[in-house]
């Protein structure tokens, strides 16, 4: 028996605000919102669904898990995702890999590299 991954799912304190933007941000819509206490998120550029747990306190610190993303332009990117509401956590790795750490509105942390880098990402998050 083997396990398959079903979802990823995010503790936020306004899941359809962090759902909304995240859908936004990839490309993909927001499905079933359960009256704003557990959406779920597919399409655009998820390889599958991402969902948004409301919860009254969300782990505090940096998130355990995080999304490993590619995009065909680091740079441009990046820009647009601060532009859209991410912080920048840090730039990293060197001339032969680097990729971007971001945190979206809520502070969850995640990668983004470019798409020819996306082989090496596994390693490096």
């Amino acid at each position: 028996m083997t396990l398959k991954l079903g979802m990823i799912t995010i503790d936020t304190t306004d899941a359809l605000a962090l759902g909304g933007w995240w859908a936004e941000q990839t490309g993909a819509t927001v499905g079933e919102t359960n009256d704003g206490y557990y959406v779920m998120v597919s399409g655009g550029g998820l390889p599958g669904l991402l969902s948004f747990q409301k919860v009254d306190d969300p782990t505090p610190g940096k998130n355990r898990i995080h999304l490993d993303l590619t995009a065909e332009d680091l740079d441009a990117e990046v820009d647009r995702l601060l532009g859209a509401g991410a912080t920048l956590v840090g730039r990293r790795g060197d001339e032969s890999f680097r990729w971007v750490t971001l945190a979206d509105p809520d502070g969850n942390q995640f990668c983004v590299a470019g798409a020819q880098d996306a082989s090496g990402l596994e390693s490096a998050s």
